[in-house]
């Protein structure tokens, strides 16, 4: 189930794109995002809903940022690589909450930190 709101650009970046809506079910996923899953099905889970796939403490903050908004942001390693995760609200033109965007990100074991004004 291919998502009318999405922009062109969400397809081809260089990071996992992942879209579920309010029933947690996905409805979205970009090329990077379907090889990063492939080996649970790639594709073949868009319609699935992602409780199925975490654990009770993923399950009680996916709930959260679908009742109260915002956004989750953490570091992972896995496969020798280290990622960035962020998973963030989305919502539909009309102002009403379509569910959430999860962002994976591979990146550097270091990274330069600059603050501006």
């Amino acid at each position: 189930m291919e998502n009318e709101y999405l922009p062109e650009w969400a397809y081809g970046m260089d990071c996992a794109v992942t879209v579920v809506d309010t029933d947690c079910r996905i409805i979205f996923m970009n090329e990077r995002s379907r090889r990063t899953f492939a080996a649970r099905g790639g594709a073949a889970l868009i319609g699935h809903d992602i409780m199925d796939y975490h654990n009770e403490r993923s399950r009680g903050i996916i709930r959260r940022l679908l009742n109260e908004g915002g956004s989750n942001a953490y570091t992972i390693s896995k496969e020798g690589k280290r990622k960035m995760i962020y998973q963030t609200t989305w919502r539909r033109a009309d102002g009403s909450l379509g569910g959430l965007v999860e962002l994976s990100m591979v990146i550097p074991g270091e990274m330069p930190h600059y603050v501006r004004s």
